[in-house]
């Protein structure tokens, strides 16, 4: 492996033209392909096949084709002012205008009127309209959208406060830009600090900018023909901007070190692929091992987003090892240290025992392992026990600021018709096996409003064969409180009774209903999705650093920091800690996509630093110092670039914290917290503390795993002795004390 990168790096540097063009070309042919596109829409694809809810939803539009499930639709609220009430003849009037200008839109099913519908409350104060669309919001023009809004616009010139709900006009955060440049920003500052040099900080900027076009440029060019949401294109930015800075920066770095060392460019550049390049390569693998994976949980979307970000992280890896050695062809000493120049590349080394901060962090942990030890586990361990009371959902309106429309209409129906109003359940009964189908539909009615906890229960609307009933079930509770999910239980527990009575079935679906289905659908693939990432990555890790006792360390480590971030997330967003900082106006369950998500890219991240800063330890193990004295030259080594590239993963994820959109706020607090904890607590400290007492045996591979493994040789020994330094000893050993 690392003689094959080796070449790719020498040559990547001597043909660095050829090599920038070509990247130039793939770079223009994706942006063209995104320009040229169409929109991406609706890829008409069941959301989470195998659940009650999706069943049912799919069974609906199966059964009433006249009415797409998937269409768009929108809950125009009216608010009388103080006092006064929405059947007031002027209000009345109003509305009825409204009604009548929205039922002559473009694509519109239908409008009904709050008067005809019975959707006035008890008080008279408010009232709505729905309009439904015979299109998906993805599909809806921008006349219907236009026709809606000044239908709404006329409707306040009256006086009365209008609000509109549903996913016709609903509001979609800016796409892109902002937290990317946010998160550039905070890189750019981190890596001049790391390198003290314009270029050198520059140069992974560039490279990482790169990949993440080339990225974009696929995902919007392919997102119509694959179905690709925005929210894709977004995660794919976050990972790939981030693994893209990092890669490179440990290229950079390395090169820095040949260099210093006193080989030439060409040589540095080889030397630095084929060494730091081994590990990027490693640890870009354990990245898409764990995004990959997430195409088992069975979540169709989930899958395009994994994949999407791990084919972010190939680009990432191949822009490292070929566009960035080929850039420092073109200015080999523009990336040194100014001493450096001034030397023309080599630098004078230290071989005294004062080292770097890195090796006097190694020999404080070395001295003090149990102590050490002892205080990452408890430290973790108590930051990750709000874990206990993580309860998952899908946030809604209720989760978006009270700036918006949408937020202001949930508000406003969940106090004008409870709370339930705003998450009813839809039930659909399938009447083909009852000997009386309208008798055998208002049975199952009848038994689902006397079941305590629903409010009301619609009449049964049949479809034009009359084997199929749907009437909609309002509860009594929000759609994210945990009794509205005993209730969608209760409900379900009653089927068989009704079914042996009325020769009929029901289901039921509604957003609410697949909300707790996707909930715990995705907490049932937890386990499996764990130990198919976990499986894999561990025999991964086994091979770059033959032994059974590494990988096993990482993996522990790992569920801690992961642990600690979600117990984080659910302080910050469930119990409302600091909510307020990060712009979280409405506290509730943690979005059941999250801790999958969560974990499969924190796995990824995790094994990263891993890589990078064992590999390390690794290679200076097997060129013959002592297990204390190698975990003191990896970090010696390795552990201000570790910490400047975790820095820039949190800052490129908190650029993501001020996102619009509920999914990319949580995400991103989530993967910033879970950087800093197992970057700086447990690769910085539990992974020391874990080596320095297991001495020798870290490094233990059984004779026959060992015959059995292949050699990759990530460490680079196939690179001893192939050039001489010009100056200075390669391996030159600092001592250790401990």
């Amino acid at each position: 492996m690392a003689t094959f990168l080796y070449r790719i790096g020498r040559g990547a540097f001597r043909r660095r033209w050829l090599v920038a063009l070509l990247w130039a070309v793939i770079l223009g042919t994706a942006g063209a392909g995104a320009a040229m596109a169409p929109a991406a829409g609706d890829d008409g694809t069941s959301f989470m096949p195998g659940i009650e809810a999706q069943r049912a939803f799919d069974l609906i539009g199966e059964r009433f084709p006249g009415s797409d499930a998937n269409g768009a639709d929108a809950r125009i609220v009216f608010i009388a002012p103080d006092g006064e009430k929405v059947t007031a003849a002027g209000h009345r009037a109003a509305i009825d205008a409204f009604v009548a200008a929205a039922d002559d839109g473009p694509q519109v099913a239908s409008a009904v009127s709050p008067f005809t519908a019975n959707a006035v409350s008890e008080d008279a104060s408010t009232a709505y309209a729905t309009v439904t669309y015979e299109v998906s919001s993805g599909d809806l023009s921008d006349a219907g959208r236009t026709t809606l809004e000044e239908a709404v616009d006329e409707a306040r010139a009256s006086g009365l406060t209008v609000e509109a709900g549903g996913s016709a006009l609903s509001s979609q955060p800016a796409a892109g830009g902002a937290a990317e440049a946010i998160g550039i920003g905070l890189a750019a500052v981190v890596l001049l600090i790391t390198f003290g040099s314009l270029a050198a900080a520059g140069l992974p900027l560039l490279t990482a900018v790169v990949g993440v076009g080339i990225s974009m440029g696929a995902i919007l060019a392919l997102g119509s023909a694959l179905g690709l949401s925005m929210t894709t294109g977004t995660l794919a930015s976050m990972l790939g901007l981030a693994v893209g800075i990092d890669y490179a920066l440990f290229v950079v770095s390395r090169y820095r070190e040949e260099r210093e060392n006193g080989h030439e460019p060409r040589e540095a550049a080889g030397l630095a692929v084929g060494t730091a390049g081994s590990a990027v390569v490693f640890a870009g693998l354990t990245v898409v091992i764990a995004l990959a994976g997430l195409s088992v949980v069975g979540v169709p979307m989930l899958t395009k987003m994994g994949l999407s970000a791990a084919g972010a992280v190939v680009v990432g890896v191949l822009v490292a090892l070929t566009l960035v050695p080929a850039l420092l062809g073109m200015w080999p000493n523009a990336v040194l240290s100014r001493k450096a120049r001034k030397r023309g590349g080599a630098a004078a080394r230290r071989v005294d025992g004062a080292g770097n901060g890195g090796s006097r962090w190694a020999r404080f942990v070395l001295r003090r392992p149990v102590t050490v030890l002892l205080a990452c586990v408890a430290g973790l361990g108590v930051l990750a026990l709000p874990v206990t009371d993580l309860q998952l959902g899908m946030p809604g309106a209720e989760a978006k600021p009270v700036s918006t429309t949408e937020r202001r209409a949930y508000d406003a129906l969940a106090e004008g018709f409870g709370p339930g109003f705003n998450g009813p359940l839809t039930v659909v009964a399938d009447v083909r096996g009852a000997s009386d189908p309208e008798k055998a539909a208002a049975t199952v009615a009848d038994a689902i409003r006397d079941t305590d906890g629903v409010v009301s229960v619609s009449p049964p609307r049949f479809n034009a064969e009359g084997d199929t009933a749907l009437f909609s079930a309002v509860p009594a509770t929000a759609p994210n409180d945990e009794r509205t999910k005993d209730l969608v239980q209760t409900i379900r527990a009653e089927r068989p009774g009704l079914e042996g009575d009325t020769g009929a079935t029901f289901e039921v679906t509604g957003s609410t209903a697949m909300n707790i289905d996707v909930a715990q659908a995705l907490q049932d693939a937890l386990v499996p999705y764990l130990s198919v990432i976990v499986v894999l990555s561990l025999l991964l890790l086994m091979l770059v650093f033959r032994s059974v006792l590494v990988p096993v360390k990482a993996a522990v480590g790992f569920l801690l920091s992961v642990l600690a971030s979600l117990g984080a997330v659910v302080a910050v967003f469930q119990w409302g800690w600091g909510a307020g900082v990060l712009g979280v106006e409405q506290t509730g369950p943690i979005m059941s996509l999250m801790p999958i998500f969560l974990v499969g890219i924190v796995f990824g991240l995790a094994m990263d630093y891993e890589v990078f800063l064992v590999s390390r330890m690794r290679e200076a193990y097997v060129h013959g110092e002592r297990p204390a004295q190698a975990v003191v030259s990896g970090f010696r080594h390795s552990a201000r670039v570790v910490a400047a590239a975790a820095v820039i993963m949190i800052a490129v994820f908190s650029g993501f914290v001020g996102s619009g959109e509920s999914m990319i706020k949580t995400i991103g607090f989530g993967l910033a917290v879970a950087v800093l904890f197992d970057a700086f607590v447990v690769r910085m400290a539990f992974v020391p503390a874990v080596l320095a007492l297991l001495g020798d045996k870290a490094w233990w591979l059984p004779r026959r795993l060992e015959r059995l493994l292949p050699r990759v040789d990530v460490e680079g020994t196939g690179l001893t002795g192939r050039t001489t330094p010009l100056g200075g000893d390669h391996h030159a050993q600092e001592p250790v004390r401990v």
